[in-house]
């Protein structure tokens, strides 16, 4: 289980232009490592916007964002290009980057169980520790949350 004060686990992952992201690369700078259930749906489009129309406040403040998903590069490319999303959103098919982050859960929607993202996001300091966990992420309060943590 991963807690505040751990090592972020590495991740190597596709972006929606298939260029490769890994935690090492960002060594030295704050990131939110964001996951989200699917591209295109509403709370994820929420979210997402929310980022999208903080992004320079963010950028500025010295934070990377990157979205992590189950979506494949091509859902993600059109998710970016519908919104003008201006980070990258890192597409983790196999779910390995997702279960090293323990946010690949059983979920129940109608009755049915399944498997999915559940919507939680990870601050990782300069150094490559997880400084902030959010669980229970609320789409349309994350990025106030964030800034405020980030203030």
């Amino acid at each position: 289980m991963i807690k505040v004060g751990n090592k972020a686990p590495k991740f190597s992952l596709q972006d929606q232009e298939g260029k490769i992201h890994t935690l090492s690369q960002y060594q030295g700078k704050k990131i939110l490592l964001y996951f989200y259930p699917k591209d295109d749906t509403p709370g994820c489009t929420t979210e997402a916007c929310n980022f999208r129309d903080g992004y320079d406040m963010f950028t500025n403040m010295g934070l990377v964002i990157l979205g992590v998903s189950k979506d494949g590069v091509e859902s993600h490319k059109k998710f970016a290009e519908k919104f003008s999303l201006p980070f990258p959103l890192l597409a983790d098919e196999s779910t390995d980057v997702s279960q090293a982050y323990g946010v690949w859960k059983q979920k129940k929607f109608m009755g049915r169980k399944y498997m999915g993202i559940n919507r939680t996001s990870f601050l990782i300091d300069e150094k490559g520790v997880i400084s902030k966990i959010y669980e229970g992420v609320k789409a349309n309060e994350h990025a106030k949350d964030v800034e405020g943590d980030l203030s």
